[in-house]
């Protein structure tokens, strides 16, 4: 229900972006957000997008990413720039409606030094 698309391998500095289409049967979104697990550490939320268009970043990434959403497309954005070897990991898209949950199977972010 949740297809990701983008990610790859870029050069330190380099940009990429992933983006998440949802089915057409994921009703009353509430907020779609990007996570991300680097390998050996914990799951940890990289930017959101709530209903009304409110956007939230983790500090790590603020200034750098972008998450943006185009409704006639049922797909959100995120655009990421100054990438850093640091931003390595599987990104998961994820999807809050008023009564579920939905994850993205990940995609792959690799940014080499």
């Amino acid at each position: 229900q949740l297809v990701e698309s983008g990610g790859g391998v870029v050069q330190a500095g380099g940009s990429l972006s992933v983006s998440c289409t949802t089915s057409g049967s994921i009703f009353s979104i509430n907020t779609v957000a990007w996570f991300r697990q680097a390998p050996g550490k914990r799951r940890e939320l990289v930017a959101s997008i709530n209903y009304s268009g409110v956007t939230n970043y983790a500090d790590s990434v603020k200034g750098r990413f972008t998450i943006s959403r185009d409704g006639a497309k049922n797909t959100v954005y995120l655009q990421m720039n100054s990438l850093k070897p640091e931003d390595t990991a599987v990104y998961y898209c994820y999807v809050r409606t008023v009564g579920d949950i939905y994850w993205g199977q990940g995609t792959q972010v690799t940014v080499s030094s």
